[in-house]
């Protein structure tokens, strides 16, 4: 495929995604939101070991002693 039929197949597909709105079910999005069954402390205390830690140092570089 050339070039030029190449670029217009890609301005059409993101013109396409550009201007496409699904259907949003507001009434499902409330319900999750609003649902209290879901559990924090249990997402937070998983990862609580990570965030006490001030011993990380980044694998980059760019931590400086």
């Amino acid at each position: 495929m050339g070039r030029g039929r190449q670029k217009a197949k890609h301005t059409k597909v993101a013109r396409e995604l550009k201007y496409f709105s699904p259907a949003t079910d507001y009434s499902a999005l409330e319900r999750e939101l609003t649902a209290s069954n879901h559990d924090h402390d249990d997402e937070v205390s998983k990862w609580a070991e990570y965030t006490d830690d001030d011993s990380y140092v980044p694998d980059d570089g760019t931590h400086r002693s």
